[in-house]
């Protein structure tokens, strides 16, 4: 196969869908949706299959046993992509609304429009589940796109793709409106992500090696986010029964997620009260506690915490724990360690809220709340395709807007501008 012909041939076929796309109705739309749903339900045997040979060759490759439990399509896995598709097809469509609209001295009327980006390249690892999430984002919200997914389950997202496809053909809408690379030649990636003229935006999903290598190479915009270093800071006086429960919360809840806590910094007054009780909680929910030398004279069986550990998403039971003197110290130290994920204070003060929410410089900022709540579900985006902690565009949860731009649109009666 010539790679470059290919790839570029998959571009021109999803650049002329995407104007397709971008014109049909919200009722098209969602009906390719729910027909993608039902031919897929009705293939459950075929994706078996096809996951089976992914599995088997996953296995002779050696791929960790991690790796092949997010490679596996099982039938409860299945349920929840026919779910996805519902509510995404639930969804309300934000292309083509019309908002901020102003009349000007002139008596023009100014507003703007909220149109899809184009064409987006997504690029992803292991679970052939996204690319059901994926392609169902981009459609709702008017986009084409185009999925690499891993090569290791090249057979289980070619047959996913017949069945999306399916949906497509059944609500008159153009099959190259999805399209999956159907090459395990890694060059693929390269060519898709330096291809401006086919593809608008690129979405990583996985690795922090995968998405550094892809934005250091791209030439296409790239929405995403390399690590999650989340931090929760127990401001003076906060309520303590609250504290512990967010602080527990944002780092046991879940571990290999990227808005799990990996630092907990304590106010001074509130250290010796509170580490005691937290370091209890910890020790028995199995984390390993590595803490600063304030720390440590409280809880003596901490780890002493070195620069690299400020630093650290451990995506696993590991805590860095700091004391600090004040919330501007806590501030500077998220300014030089975060990842501008998200952050989170417990007070009790609505002035040093207000401060934290404002000089935090994170894609989501909490007040009295777990960092776990940094999803889309949870903001009420009904899904989200990645969290963005760009500045430009897209910021945090990105579901269905994050896939959309706007444009002005001006509403006159006659008006020539003297």
């Amino acid at each position: 196969m010539d790679v470059e012909q290919y790839m570029a041939d998959l571009g021109r076929r999803a650049r002329a869908a995407s104007r397709e796309v971008a014109a049909s109705s919200t009722r098209a739309r969602n009906g390719a949706l729910l027909a993608a749903r039902d031919a897929l339900d009705g293939a459950r045997a075929e994706l078996a299959r096809a996951n089976a040979a992914d599995l088997e060759r996953g296995a002779a490759n050696g791929l960790d046993a991690s790796l092949m439990d997010r490679l596996e399509l099982t039938a409860a896995r299945i349920d929840t992509m026919l779910e996805g598709l519902t509510q995404v097809a639930s969804l309300p469509d934000p292309v083509g609304s019309i908002f901020d609209m102003n009349t000007m001295p002139s008596g023009i009327q100014v507003g703007r429009m909220r149109v899809p980006l184009g064409v987006i390249g997504i690029i992803y690892e292991s679970r052939p589940n996204v690319t059901v999430e994926a392609a169902s984002l981009c459609l709702k919200s008017g986009n084409a796109t185009i999925l690499r997914g891993g090569s290791e389950a090249l057979e289980s997202n070619m047959a996913i793709a017949r069945y999306l496809n399916q949906g497509l053909a059944q609500a008159g809408l153009p099959a190259a409106a999805i399209q999956v690379v159907e090459t395990r030649d890694r060059a693929a990636v390269g060519r898709l992500i330096t291809m401006p003229e086919y593809v608008d935006v690129i979405v990583p999903r996985g690795g922090k090696s995968l998405i550094e290598r892809i934005s250091s190479d791209a030439r296409v915009p790239v929405i995403k986010h390399l690590d999650g270093t989340c931090h929760v800071f127990i401001d003076e006086g906060a309520d303590e029964s609250m504290a512990e429960a967010i602080a527990v919360n944002a780092k046991t809840q879940r571990y290999g997620t990227c808005n799990t806590m990996e630092t907990l910094l304590v106010h001074r007054a509130m250290a010796g009260a509170m580490l005691p009780r937290l370091a209890q909680a910890f020790v028995a929910a199995g984390v390993e506690l590595r803490g600063c030398e304030r720390t440590l004279a409280i809880v003596p069986a901490a780890i002493p915490a070195t620069e690299q550990d400020w630093y650290e998403e451990y995506l696993g039971p590991i805590l860095a724990v700091r004391v600090v003197d004040d919330l501007d110290a806590a501030m500077d130290h998220i300014s030089r360690y975060s990842s501008q994920h998200t952050e989170s204070i417990v007070t009790r003060d609505h002035g040093r809220a207000m401060r934290f929410l404002r000089e935090v410089d994170s894609s989501s900022v909490m007040v009295n709340a777990s960092t776990r709540f940094a999803d889309g579900f949870e903001y009420g985006l009904g899904a989200e395709i990645g969290i963005s902690t760009d500045k430009l565009h897209a910021r945090g949860p990105v579901g269905l807007e994050g896939l959309t731009s706007v444009k002005y649109v001006v509403l006159g009666e006659g008006q020539v501008r003297s």
